[in-house]
C-alpha cells in the first residue's frame, strides 16, 4: 500500500531534494509525496487529502509555523503522525513539539538516511494505529449487529468472542420460547397513513425489544409486527422459563399501556397477543458465511406462535403450555384446557399465567372450582360458569368455556378454529 507524505517547509530546493532522494521508493510505489509551503496551506492540502497519512513539517515558517500546525492537528479527530524538524540545538523547540503529539523529530541540515528510517518507523506507528481503528470498527460492526437479537450485555460478550465458538453454531438446545402479535394489524396498516404507521411500528418494535433484554432474552425474528422470542439461547439460563413467564407479563403490560397512549391519540392499535412454551429447538446461525441469521426452528417454536393464535379464540392475551408452567418457579395460573393444535399428535395442556394479584383474587378461585367440574364431567360445570360470568361478565376466559357447554362441548379437550 503507497504511503501519503506531507512535507511542509517554505525551503525551496527541498521538494526536488526530496524527491530526488526518494526516487526508488516513488517509482516503486511505496510512498508519494506532497508539499506545502506553510502551516495554513498544509492544512489545505490536508482538507483536499485527508487520506494523508504522515505529516514531515519545519518549524518556522511564514503565515503559521510548524509549532502551531502541529497543535492544529491534534485537534483534529484523526490525528496525523507528525515528524518536526528543528535546527539542531533547538531543544526548547523540540520539547514543545513532543509535548504537542509529535511522534517524532529530525535536526537540519537533514540527513536524509535518517529522515528515511524515522519516515520507515513512523509508518510502522501509522500502520499500527489502522490495524488497531479496523479491528475496532469490525467490532462496533459486530456489536450493533448482534444488538439486533441479543441483549446489550450479551451482545458485548459475543462480539468480544468470550462466548464458547459453538454458541452460534446450529445445534439442539432446550428453549423457552415467546411469540407475539398483534390483533387487527393489518386492517391498521391498511387506514394509517404511512408517517403514523412507521412512528406507530418502530415505537412499538423498540418497546417491545427492551422488554426483552431487560429480562436478557434473544430476539430471533422480528417479521412486521410478529417478535419471537427466546430463552436459554445461546448463553445457558438455567430459569429459562421463570424468564419467560416474566418477560410475557412485562411485555403484555408494556403493549396494554402502548395502546392506551396510541388510544389517547384517535389510533386504535390492538391486544398483543403473547403464546410460550418450552422444549427442545434447532438453534443457531442459519445465515451461513455471508449474512447473520441467529433463529431457531422445530416444533417447539411453532408449537409457540399457534398458542399465540389460540388467544385468539380464548379472549386471553397470553397462553402458555404445561412445559412452561411446570418449569418456571412459583407458576401461578388458570388452566385454560388441552389444547389439539394443528401439527401436533396429542393435546397440550395450557393456562393463562396471572400475576400475584390476580391469581390470589376470589374469581381465581371460583374459576378453578368450575373447571376442577369441567376437567370431571360434572354437570354442575355449566352453572358453575355462568354464575363466574354473571360475577365477572369481563372474564373472557370463563365467558368461552360457558359458550362451549351451551354449544354441547364437553370436557377440557378442545380443538381451535
Amino acid at each position: 500500500m503507497t504511503a501519503t507524505i506531507l512535507v511542509v517547509d517554505d525551503e525551496p530546493d527541498l521538494e526536488e531534494l526530496v524527491l530526488q532522494k526518494f526516487r526508488r521508493q516513488i517509482h516503486g510505489g511505496a510512498v508519494t509525496f506532497m508539499f506545502a509551503r506553510d502551516g495554513v496551506e498544509a492544512l489545505q492540502l490536508i482538507e483536499l487529502h485527508p487520506d494523508i497519512d504522515l505529516v514531515v513539517t519545519d518549524i518556522n515558517m511564514p503565515r503559521m509555523d510548524g509549532l502551531s500546525l502541529l497543535a492544529k492537528l491534534q485537534q483534529e479527530d484523526e490525528k496525523k503522525s507528525t515528524i518536526i524538524v528543528s535546527a539542531y540545538g533547538d531543544m526548547s523547540n523540540i520539547r514543545i513539539a513532543m509535548n504537542r503529539g509529535a511522534f517524532d523529530f529530525l535536526t537540519k541540515p537533514i540527513e536524509f538516511a535518517d529522515l528515511e528510517a524515522t519516515i520507515d518507523k513512523t509508518m510502522r506507528h501509522v500502520q499500527m494505529l489502522r490495524e488497531t481503528r479496523r479491528r475496532q470498527i469490525e467490532a462496533e460492526l459486530a456489536n450493533a449487529s448482534l444488538s439486533r437479537y441479543f441483549s446489550p450485555q450479551l451482545a458485548k460478550r459475543l462480539a468480544a468472542g468470550s462466548c464458547e465458538a459453538d454458541g452460534m453454531e446450529v445445534h439442539w438446545r432446550e428453549v423457552a420460547t415467546i411469540f407475539t402479535d398483534i390483533t387487527g394489524f393489518t386492517s391498521l396498516v391498511e387506514a394509517a397513513a404511512p408517517g403514523v404507521l412507521s412512528e406507530l411500528l418502530n415505537e412499538y418494535v423498540t418497546g417491545m425489544t427492551d422488554v426483552v433484554f431487560a429480562h436478557e432474552g434473544t430476539v430471533a425474528k422480528i417479521i412486521g409486527d410478529a417478535i419471537e422470542v427466546l430463552f436459554n439461547a445461546p448463553g445457558d439460563q438455567p430459569d429459562y422459563a421463570t424468564r419467560a413467564v416474566a418477560c410475557a407479563h412485562a411485555l403484555d403490560a408494556w403493549a396494554e399501556e402502548f395502546r392506551e397512549r396510541w388510544k389517547a391519540r384517535s389510533v386504535n392499535f390492538g391486544a398483543t397477543r403473547i403464546g410460550v412454551h418450552a422444549g427442545p429447538a434447532l438453534v443457531g446461525n442459519f445465515g451461513g458465511s455471508r449474512f447473520f441469521d441467529y433463529t431457531a426452528h422445530g416444533d417447539t417454536i411453532n408449537t409457540a406462535a399457534r398458542l399465540e393464535a389460540a388467544n385468539k379464540f380464548l379472549g386471553t392475551r397470553i397462553c402458555a403450555s404445561a412445559a412452561v408452567a411446570n418449569a418456571a418457579a412459583n407458576f401461578r395460573g388458570r388452566p385454560v384446557g388441552d389444547l389439539i393444535l394443528r401439527g401436533r399428535s396429542g393435546p397440550l395442556r395450557a393456562y393463562e399465567p396471572l400475576k400475584a394479584e390476580a391469581f390470589a383474587a376470589a374469581a381465581t378461585a371460583r374459576y378453578s372450582e368450575a373447571f376442577a367440574r369441567l376437567e370431571a364431567g360434572d354437570q354442575g360445570a355449566m352453572p358453575a360458569f355462568a354464575a363466574l360470568v354473571g360475577m365477572h361478565s369481563d372474564d373472557p376466559l370463563a365467558g368461552f368455556h360457558l359458550k362451549r357447554l351451551l354449544n354441547g362441548g364437553k370436557g377440557v379437550r378442545m380443538e381451535l378454529g
